[in-house]
């Protein structure tokens, strides 16, 4: 089975005094119960820190850790750009391009529903790239 990178498999919203890294352990026991074959887990050096790796330990996941490449100006790093993307994605929806939510409820919801709105556009439109912006 592949996956199509950048499609959301889960997501954990937190206040801001909390570290991701901190809080990965509970995001990643949830999307291990609903995604059993999942193996590997791309992060950004902020996760290489010992609660993330034991719980990537714990659940059989191999935790690999995506490093920017010293130098100046845009330098394009492999699988970087998934997470990025899909940053951009979610960018488009109004209420995730600005921190308007004050519940953490509501804002793991709208990103659930972003996520939902471009699965469903790539269902129906497989061959368009571009997603319209949402009317409301």
């Amino acid at each position: 089975m592949h996956q199509r990178p950048g499609f959301l498999l889960g997501v954990l919203v937190h206040a801001a005094g909390i570290q991701d890294a901190d809080s990965a352990g509970a995001l990643l026991t949830r999307i291990k119960r609903l995604y059993c074959w999942l193996r590997a887990i791309f992060a950004d050096s902020g996760y290489n820190r010992m609660p993330v790796i034991l719980a990537c330990f714990l659940l059989g996941l191999t935790l690999i850790i995506v490093r920017r490449i010293a130098g100046g100006g845009f330098i394009l790093v492999p699988r970087r750009w998934v997470v990025e993307r899909s940053f951009g994605w979610f960018g488009w929806w109004r209420r995730l391009s600005k921190d308007y939510e004050e519940c953490t409820d509501v804002a793991e919801a709208m990103a659930t529903l972003a996520a939902i709105r471009i699965m469903l556009h790539r269902l129906v439109h497989p061959n368009r790239n571009r997603l319209p912006s949402p009317d409301f």
